[in-house]
């Protein structure tokens, strides 16, 4: 399955993903946006991986923003907009 949210300023979110009993599995989130440090990306991901497919998008995107670091800079998308991603995905 496959989301894409295209941010109030331009930036677009896409969130590839398998939806295995219920659950969202193999999760990989990419765009052109801009994450610092780079290697908070993968934390997206696992924050991601194992949530129903029934969560809602605040439920989502709380995933996300718990998993980043303090420090963690996101530049044209946020933990929501990740989490529109894949309620459009699963919506398809």
């Amino acid at each position: 399955m496959r989301g894409e949210y295209k941010t109030p300023g331009g930036k677009l979110v896409a969130v590839e993903f398998d939806v295995v009993d219920g659950r969202l599995s193999r999760v990989r989130v990419s765009g052109d946006f801009f994450l610092y440090p780079d290697d908070a990306l993968p934390l997206i991901n696992e924050a991601l991986e194992g949530a129903s497919a029934d969560a809602t998008a605040f439920e989502l995107s709380s995933r996300v923003a718990v998993a980043l670091p303090i420090d963690a800079e996101l530049l044209g998308f946020s933990p929501e907009a990740v989490a529109e991603a894949v309620v459009r995905g699963l919506l398809r």
